[in-house]
């Protein structure tokens, strides 16, 4: 059996705290929420930090509030677990708690958080998708103060995210969704929901009647990153959605995105469904923005 190799566990109290221990211990330090990433990347010997600095004990991090004038708010310890079963994100932003449901298994989800999912930066990341749907934002907290980054922003590649050195995510943000709008996520794995996506679907229409007024659509695991598909969305924006609009804003998602083939899927499975998951997330979507 593989043994996780030395480290020191560093917990402090505050934010500043934090952000002083990772700013004095470098390179060799890692940040730890819920730790399902990190544990298995240092189990399985892809890093080996000499510091592990834990966020637990840092009080209202694990808080999940809602506004009805500014949205909702998520902490970066808040487990997957109490966003799946919180009932201000179940009768407000519904595919938020889909979407943290669908992720990993039970063990994961008591342990795992929606920050540490974002921030790990995986293109197969269930949260990015629906997240980047709805508009989220960042909050940040680092050595030259705090900041806010759309999550549309965040992303730059594979483990690879906009942090800057010594910075800490400490909540996602969502606004409070537009009138009439509808959200939707999809997304189909090799072995049902106990591995990682392989290839899903995110969108966030608004309505006016049968004509859909605006759309963002989002790709996940068909790229280095969570894709929007810009030129599809256009193919939706401004007209009477039908069944040929669909099938023609699924083929133009499919030719945006970049999948490769890998364990979970061949780059020819994730093309095809691709466009059938646009199809359907879409048709969704706009149904309960009408309904």
């Amino acid at each position: 059996m593989m043994r996780l190799s030395h480290f020191d566990f560093l917990a402090p109290a505050t934010i500043e705290e934090a952000v002083g221990l990772l700013q004095s211990k470098g390179a060799d330090a890692r940040l730890m929420a819920g730790g399902t990433d990190l544990l298995m990347k240092i189990k399985l010997g892809a890093i080996k930090p000499g510091f592990i600095i834990s966020l637990k004990k840092i009080g209202g991090l694990d808080q999940i509030s809602f506004d009805p004038t500014t949205g909702l708010t998520i902490g970066a310890t808040a487990l997957l677990a109490d966003v799946a079963d919180h009932p201000d994100i179940l009768k407000h932003y519904p595919t938020v708690a889909q979407a943290a449901r669908g992720t990993a298994n039970v063990q994961v989800r008591n342990m795992g958080t929606v920050i540490g999912n974002l921030c790990n930066a995986s293109p197969a990341s269930d949260n990015a998708p629906t997240l980047l749907a709805m508009e989220a934002v960042l909050h940040i907290a680092g050595p030259e103060g705090k900041r806010k980054l759309p999550l549309d922003q965040f992303f730059k590649g594979p483990g690879m995210t906009a942090l800057k050195p010594s910075e800490i995510v400490t909540a996602v943000g969502v606004p409070v969704l537009p009138p009439n709008a509808g959200t939707a996520y999809i997304s189909l794995s090799a072995r049902g929901k106990l591995d990682c996506t392989a290839v899903g679907a995110a969108v966030m229409v608004t309505m006016s009647g049968d004509v859909c007024k605006d759309i963002r659509l989002f790709v996940a695991s068909c790229g280095p990153t969570p894709l929007r598909a810009v030129k599809a969305e256009e193919i939706i924006r401004g007209k009477q959605i039908s069944d040929d609009l669909l099938a023609q804003a699924g083929s133009q998602a499919s030719q945006e995105s970049r999948p490769i083939t890998d364990l979970r899927a061949s780059g020819e499975y994730r093309t095809k469904m691709i466009s059938v998951l646009t199809e359907r997330v879409i048709t969704e979507a706009s149904k309960k923005a009408r309904g």
